[in-house]
């Protein structure tokens, strides 16, 4: 092994040792909440929880110790996400007749539902689930119950209805309840995409072989659903157009196929399609037309299109907005005129087979108050026609050895290994970006008297610097370290999850890296003063208040110094109360505005944005007033900072006493007046560096330039006035 790589790896695992410690066992969700939850509250009349199942996470209901049912939780059997891309857990009970007898809203973190919602709510409506009769969803395809909604929290409610039922699905099954049959995975052929299938370029040939799939909906098909349901009042607010006037017209194409994409999107959009999805990845086409959209606007509020889910068999995909482009030109000859014509990206990692049956799920809403609305839901359903498959050859069953047969328990790590490897693979260009940044900025740092030598120079390259920080590790790769992952890190050492997890986000990862070592050679200001990129918007947006002539405000020394600790507080307040409950801390975290200034570009609800508006305004007056006095994040970087081995900046004898200069010039005040660096609240600016070396400014160098300048003037008494040497006397 080489040398470098070999560093490398030792880097990687001190790292991970940093992150999240060991490695620890699988460990199911039910058995980590079962503790939590009061067996008489999920089932009325039962006393106690049994034996635990010997093959899926599942645990005996009792009555009088008798069983009367089986518990789990359906995030141990779905992948399904809210709007805090977080599984929602929910136990549910069912009983020999796959009849639900319980059902329990156990933990969450749902900011719809956390912030405007009552919990209450949510939970009352969960419970109405119980006596579902999982037999008959089974036999409807899971639409035979009526989904209840509650307004301002549609994404929550259907992802919990969706968990539901799919979970629900796959533990009557196994357990054989109800009369329904064990299915068992593997069976039948196995088909792939045949890359080589021509697919036509005329629409109404698409559409009649099957490559096109449409829902078309009128005014009184969904005027009757509406009609049918038990809310009396969706029926007072019918639509008033003619009955046969188009509700939705709603087309679906899978354009993960090479040739359907081709005749869809046209040559150059298609070939730009591979450089979107990553390996792994497809992509559905969705055109619609009429008077509603399926696009709607909750996406533009949330990030999420809360109209359409993708569901195929226990397999579930909400589309979120970094998952959506929209379609220019529709390159199909004969293609109708669409309203919305757009693609969706359908991740690798959500376990997707793009030759067997899936659904587009529809909701459609109703407003029956001023705030209240019903909804109800249609299925379009798309199966890509057989000729655009080939069927796999089952590889034969080779004889394994019982030595190596042990392996096999391995293959969950190995898969788990296999995905962040295959996300760093797709992120190499992001990563290269990133380490030329840290490798730049290195540089700056260890050669610090040559870059700050030029002050003009070195200000436009901080400025440039600053917003590709902003620009691309913000908005565009959202690489914005949180306080968060430091309370996921404290959360982990008494969880024991597996820090692979924190290798998914590769740009993060490298980032915590590079902190932890910057915080050994030069505190936590590497980051705080170059790589954040809320710190670099509150720098820019300075700078450009100063242009516009926005006065500054220099706080008094005593009442700066009096401010210092309210960050210190803000931190350890959160990190004691994520010793007790980490979703907790996760909401109050929102004291940082990164969430909404970085990660959702400021597309949220208006509380949060005034708050992150008010602290960009107080920076225009007062440099990083957010760094300076409420960061958490910036105070639990400076505690283990204060173990930097060196002090890289350089100071005169004269600074503080009587030279005020850098204290004064300090962008964040960090200078005592009697001279000191403060490095817990220095952000490595190294603006003090260029005062070091300037000749127009600081006291000590003109100083030493006039000393110079006089000694060069002085006269030369060793010659006499015509330049000649004088001659001794005699």
């Amino acid at each position: 092994m080489t040398t470098p790589r070999y560093l490398i790896k030792i880097m990687l695992f001190v790292t991970a040792m940093l992150l999240g410690g060991l490695p620890a066992a699988a460990q199911s969700v039910l058995s980590k909440l079962l503790p939590d939850v009061e067996v008489g509250e999920l089932v009325e009349g039962a006393d106690a929880f049994g034996a635990t199942h010997a093959d899926i996470p599942a645990v005996q209901v009792l009555r009088g110790g008798e069983r009367i049912g089986w518990a789990f939780v359906t995030s141990d059997y779905v992948s399904t996400t809210g709007y805090s891309g977080k599984p929602i857990h929910t136990m549910v009970a069912v009983d020999d007749d796959a009849q639900v007898i319980g059902v329990q809203l156990v933990k969450h973190s749902e900011p719809i539902v956390l912030i405007g919602i009552p919990d209450a709510k949510v939970k009352a409506l969960v419970a109405n689930y119980r006596g579902l009769d999982l037999v008959a969803e089974a036999e409807s395809g899971g639409s035979s119950h009526e989904l209840d909604i509650i307004s301002g929290a549609t994404v929550t409610i259907m992802v919990i209805d969706d968990s539901i039922i799919r979970a629900g699905l796959k533990v009557v099954r196994q357990l054989a309840l109800g009369g329904l049959a064990v299915e068992e995975p593997g069976a039948g052929p196995k088909f792939e995409i045949n890359p080589d299938a021509v697919a036509s370029t005329d629409w109404m040939t698409l559409e009649g072989d099957g490559t096109l799939r449409r829902l078309s909906l009128d005014v009184g098909q969904v005027n009757d659903a509406f009609a049918a349901m038990d809310d009396p009042r969706a029926a007072k607010r019918a639509l008033t157009e003619a009955p046969e006037t188009t509700y939705i017209e709603m087309q679906v194409a899978l354009l993960s196929h090479p040739s359907i994409a081709k005749a869809l999107l046209g040559d150059a959009v298609a070939k730009n399609l591979d450089t979107w999805l990553e390996e792994g990845d497809h992509a559905i086409g969705i055109f619609g037309r009429g008077l509603y959209s399926f696009k709607g606007s909750g996406y533009v509020r949330g990030g999420i299109f809360d109209r359409i889910v993708l569901i195929q068999d226990d397999v579930s995909v909400r589309f979120r907005d970094r998952m959506h482009k929209r379609i220019n030109t529709i390159a199909a000859e004969g293609a109708p005129v669409f309203n919305e014509t757009d693609m969706f990206k359908i991740p690798a990692d959500s376990g997707f087979d793009p030759t067997a049956p899936f659904r587009i799920q529809l909701l459609a809403q109703r407003e029956v108050g001023a705030i209240e609305k019903v909804f109800t839901t249609f299925d379009l359903g798309y199966q890509l026609p057989p000729q655009y498959m080939r069927a796999i050859a089952p590889p034969p069953a080779p004889d394994v050895p019982a030595a190596i047969a042990t392996v096999t328990s391995q293959s969950e790590l190995d898969a788990q290994q296999a995905l962040w490897k295959r996300i760093w693979e797709g992120k190499t260009t992001e990563i290269i970006v990133l380490g030329v940044m840290l490798t730049l900025l290195t540089a700056v740092f260890f050669f610090q008297g040559l870059a700050t030598r030029n002050e003009r120079a070195f200000f436009w390259f901080r400025m440039s610097f600053l917003t590709v920080t902003l620009v691309y590790l913000g908005w565009m790769s959202n690489a914005q370290l949180s306080v968060v992952n430091l309370m996921a890190l404290f959360g982990s050492l008494i969880s024991g999850f597996s820090w692979q997890a924190f290798l998914l986000d590769p740009l993060t990862f490298i980032l915590w890296f590079a902190v932890a070592a910057a915080l050994l050679f030069w505190g936590r200001g590497a980051y705080c003063g170059w790589l954040c990129p809320f710190g670099a918007l509150q720098e820019l947006l300075n700078r450009i208040g100063r242009a516009l002539h926005i006065p500054q405000w220099t706080l008094p020394w005593g009442l700066h110094e009096r401010l210092w600790p309210l960050k210190y507080m803000i931190f350890l307040g959160l990190f004691g109360v994520s010793l007790t409950s980490i979703e907790q801390a996760e909401r109050l975290a929102e004291v940082e505005p990164f969430k909404t200034a970085i990660i959702l570009n400021f597309v949220r609800a208006w509380p949060f944005v005034a708050y992150v508006g008010a602290l960009l305004v107080a920076g225009l007056f007062v440099e990083r007033f957010f760094c300076r006095y409420l960061c958490p994040l910036g105070a639990a970087l400076a505690i283990p900072a204060r173990l930097r081995m060196f002090d890289w900046l350089k100071r005169y004898k004269e600074c503080g006493n009587p030279c005020q200069t850098c204290a004064h010039q300090c962008p964040v005040q960090a200078i005592h007046p009697t001279g000191e660096i403060n490095p817990n609240e220095c952000i490595n600016c190294l603006h003090c560096q260029v005062l070091y070396q300037s000749e127009t400014t600081c006291p000590v160098v003109i100083k030493k330039m006039k000393r110079r300048a006089k000694v060069g003037a002085a006269p030369d008494l060793s010659r006499d006035i015509s330049g000649h040497p004088n001659q001794p006397a005699t």
